[in-house]
């Protein structure tokens, strides 16, 4: 398998060999270039301030007065479905992946465009260029959303990809988004980013090494539904919109779903108990079109397949909307 994740500052002059996927040498056996960045790496950086409200404890928050309506719409019987794996599904990686890069990432142009599968959001996308890497790898190998992602862990910084495809020097995309993760801080509002929503994806999914290397998940989680079941309008923090539907049983982007307190996660795995934890006091956050209550991870060799699909028998009956404010229709 390709992992991704990682760069490798290696001189094009030498032939290298990487050993694994930590590792990167001349022929000669000696170091290249210093240490790559590792998937490891990113989880060491704060990814965005412990006051924004992506990293906000949701545990005591009151219940939305149209909390029924919209689980009831929703479907109650309808289970959670881990977007996200390890190995393959149909030839391409099981999830969204990213690139982890450092500062001596070279920053290449990006140019926004349409095509058959979307449109060019550029007049509310960041210009480039973007620290992200010629060969970093692209969702579903190209079909669909094609996301890509990169964090420079040096910086703090993440960039993001919508529609994305390798152009002759850079990166073509239908939109794109910069984010300093040591700041709380928002696109404008109408904006997209790479995500339908307007919110960062990197810092909402669901990633092996920051349980591995952490123990928890300490943010909300990214999660899709389809667009008959979204209100056309967001709440903080989601900027954008994709309808003009609207109803009292409809879920705007940005609003929080929140797993039961009373909910039993003991017969879970170690693994699911910590994603079912999140989903206690972190949640779970609307940010795509999608199908019904899919969340987003990152692939990984280290995920177990079959155990991700205990989450299955959480249903919707077992959560509760998170009361929402105000609900933005411009």
């Amino acid at each position: 398998m390709n992992y991704t994740g990682v760069k490798v500052v290696c001189s094009s002059l030498l032939l290298i060999s990487c050993t694994g996927f930590f590792s990167c040498s001349g022929d000669d056996g000696s170091p290249v270039d210093g240490d790559p960045v590792t998937l490891a790496d990113a989880e060491q950086i704060a990814i965005f301030p412990a006051s924004h409200p992506l990293n906000e404890d949701i545990s005591d928050k009151n219940v939305d007065a149209n909390s029924t309506e919209i689980l009831n719409n929703i479907g109650l019987d309808v289970g959670l479905f881990a977007d996200f794996g390890s190995g393959t599904y149909e030839g391409k990686p099981i999830g969204i992946p990213y690139s982890v890069v450092d500062e001596m990432q070279t920053e290449v142009p990006i140019t926004y465009r349409g095509n058959d599968y979307d449109a060019n959001y550029g007049d509310e996308s960041d210009e480039g260029p973007f620290a992200i890497p010629l060969d970093a790898p692209v969702e579903g190998n190209g079909e669909g959303d094609s996301h890509v992602i990169s964090v420079d862990v040096d910086n703090g910084v993440l960039y993001e990809l919508y529609n994305a495809s390798r152009s002759s020097n850079g990166w073509g995309a239908s939109s794109g988004a910069v984010f300093d993760l040591n700041t709380v801080a928002f696109r404008p509002a109408t904006w997209t980013s790479a995500d339908a929503a307007g919110l960062p994806i990197f810092p909402l999914l669901v990633r092996h090494p920051e349980i591995e290397e952490n123990g928890e998940i300490d943010h909300a989680i990214r999660f899709t539904l389809p667009k008959s079941k979204i209100y056309g309008g967001y709440v903080h923090p989601a900027r954008h919109k994709v309808s003009d539907l609207t109803g009292d049983e409809l879920l705007p982007f940005g609003a929080k779903l929140r797993l039961k307190a009373d909910y039993d996660i003991s017969g879970f795995s170690e693994t699911n108990q910590v994603i079912l934890h999140a989903m206690k006091k972190y949640g779970l956050i609307l940010a795509d079109v999608g199908s019904s209550m899919f969340i987003s991870g990152a692939p990984h060799d280290n995920w177990n397949n079959d155990d991700l699909r205990e989450l299955r028998d959480v249903k919707v009956s077992d959560f509760e909307v998170v009361e929402m404010g105000e609900i933005q229709t411009y």
